[in-house]
């Protein structure tokens, strides 16, 4: 399955939706679209990722660029995970630095 990503901003948020797998092919596109996103400027960076199957460790890096790019006032938020996909950001523990929502759940 290949890779989709959109992303929106409005209000001091700044949402990603994503799906298919986040590879080492895919990867790229998605770090050019957090580094076009205007992080700094948001307060919350949310991640749609119900629709994600797969995610490698070069998509990691990419959460991990975000998490650096929007700065540490800024919370992140994914939502939806599959388990698949959460327990590779579990076992590199950048889990606590970020929020694990089920999908359809309000903060």
């Amino acid at each position: 399955m290949s890779f989709q990503a959109t992303v929106q901003s409005a209000q001091g948020v700044v949402t990603f939706r994503l799906s298919g797998e986040l590879d080492s092919r895919s990867a790229p596109r998605f770090h050019e679209m957090i580094t076009q996103a205007v992080l700094p400027a948001a307060r919350r960076l949310v991640l749609q990722m119900a629709d994600l199957s797969y995610m490698s460790s070069a998509g990691l890096r990419c959460l991990v660029y975000a998490h650096q790019r929007a700065g540490s006032g800024v919370a992140i938020e994914l939502v939806g995970t599959r388990p698949e996909v959460a327990e590779t950001i579990r076992l590199t523990g950048f889990d606590r630095s970020l929020t694990m929502l089920e999908a359809g759940a309000r903060p």
